[in-house]
């Protein structure tokens, strides 16, 4: 979806923002709506969640916020705490809830979309800046929970959910080609992260704070699948001398030799899983669903490095400081392959409209992106009311950047840090490298 405004430009209105609010929830329930009840109760995996849990969730972090902090509402269901408080249920205990049954689900998340979307509505032009920012978070962390319901899917090799997203890619996108070579970036000193604007941005993107890199050559655009199978076909997995140490420990007790949706046919040719459909590699597209181990031992096979986030954000943002690569306006889809609006990465020479000012490709959107960086929080970092949104999490995650197909482009900006284990391939992650 194309709107008139982002987020990280001008604060949205309040009927803006029961729109969007709407928007989300089409979009988060179009995951789930072909889905059987026993499906919504996914086998038990460290890595995803159950669906019905997370719908439960996404209601229960709305009303939490916009209903039982704003406006001082008592809870919809006397259990929405012992049952979705993200916080306070440990993710392996989910499986042993009591949850309720879909027709209940869907109630809940409907009571609670509809009571604020009804108190946004009522103030109209006077809407109280917190409830705006409150209306926003509750907007983007269902974004992100829309990600990872199309992960999950992903994972348990679930069919596409034809709602959900767009066609797998069109005819320009999927014939865009490669897009080979670096570009130089001066080395600089700048200013890193978010300001303090009036904008909505997460904690973990604050403050702006001075950051200096040394000049450095990175690529154009991301790994591509034919660019890794070659590292998969030169037996790159078992050459121990690739990987750190913590990348061996975790390819020796995960047994892999390929990426993980990967099938190597009886000719020879390469498979990938989509979804539930296994398609031959796309030679020029990026490689989807590699961990920060598999990324870095690429890299050394090629003789170069992952790139550290702030060179990564200068990359992308150049010496203006761009919201966007681009620029300052809004995303469409000539700039990025964003909101689900393809069912699949486009080719990395696609989207040229999109390149930053020193030529970077595609570094919002298509693919999130591994950095070199450990998730940490900038100098003078304060939580925000969210205080579980990203201080448990430093220290013992990476930062991701960028964004993927599926990211809500009103959720992304050239600031904006994902962080996940080094180990997850669930993800929709690939990585582009540094000159050594």
């Amino acid at each position: 979806m194309t709107t008139a405004w982002h987020p990280s430009i001008a604060p949205p209105s309040a009927l803006e923002l029961v729109v969007l609010l709407r928007d989300a929830r089409r979009r988060l329930l179009a995951c789930v709506e072909d889905l059987s009840d026993a499906e919504l109760r996914v086998p038990q995996l460290a890595i995803v969640n159950p669906f019905a849990w997370e719908l439960g969730h996404v209601a229960w972090f709305q009303e939490r916020w916009n209903l039982r902090h704003r406006a001082g509402r008592s809870a919809l269901r006397a259990d929405a705490d012992e049952l979705f408080d993200s916080s306070a249920v440990a993710h392996d205990t989910r499986w042993e809830l009591r949850l309720p049954e879909r027709g209940e689900l869907l109630a809940y998340l409907a009571g609670t979309l509809d009571a604020t979307c009804a108190r946004l509505a009522a103030a109209r032009d006077a809407l109280d800046p917190l409830d705006a920012y409150f209306a926003q978070l509750a907007l983007f962390h269902e974004d992100m929970h829309v990600e990872a319901l199309l992960y999950t899917r992903q994972t348990l090799g679930l069919r596409r959910p034809r709602g959900a997203l767009g066609p797998e890619s069109d005819e320009a996108e999927a014939n865009a080609g490669p897009l080979a070579g670096d570009v130089e970036i001066p080395g600089a000193a700048f200013q890193m992260g978010a300001e303090r604007d009036g904008t909505f941005v997460f904690d973990n993107e604050l403050d702006a704070h001075a950051a200096t890199v040394a000049t450095f050559r990175i690529a154009r655009a991301a790994v591509t699948q034919g660019e890794f199978a070659e590292f998969v076909e030169a037996r790159g997995y078992g050459r121990r001398e690739l990987w750190s140490d913590a990348g061996w420990a975790w390819r020796v007790a995960s047994a892999a030799r390929q990426p993980v949706y990967w099938l190597r046919e009886s000719n020879g040719r390469w498979l990938r899983r989509r979804f539930d459909r296994w398609v031959a590699l796309a030679e020029h597209r990026p490689v989807l669903h590699v961990n920060a181990f598999e990324a870095e031992a690429y890299c050394r096979w090629r003789g170069r490095r992952l790139p550290s986030e702030a060179e990564w954000e200068h990359a992308a943002r150049g010496a203006e400081r761009r919201l966007f690569p681009w620029g300052t306006a809004a995303p469409e889809a000539r700039h990025a392959n964003l909101s689900a609006r393809a069912g699949d990465v486009a080719d990395v020479g696609a989207h040229a409209d999109g390149d930053s000012a020193f030529g970077c490709r595609q570094m919002l959107g298509n693919t999130w992106e591994w950095t070199a960086s450990a998730f940490a929080p900038y100098p003078g970092f304060v939580a925000g009311p969210y205080t579980d949104y990203s201080a448990p999490w430093f220290g013992t995650h990476r930062v991701l950047r960028g964004g993927a197909f599926v990211t809500q482009a009103r959720l992304i900006r050239a600031s904006w840090r994902n962080f996940y284990t080094p180990d997850r391939r669930d993800v929709w992650s690939g990585f582009r490298t540094v000159a050594t």
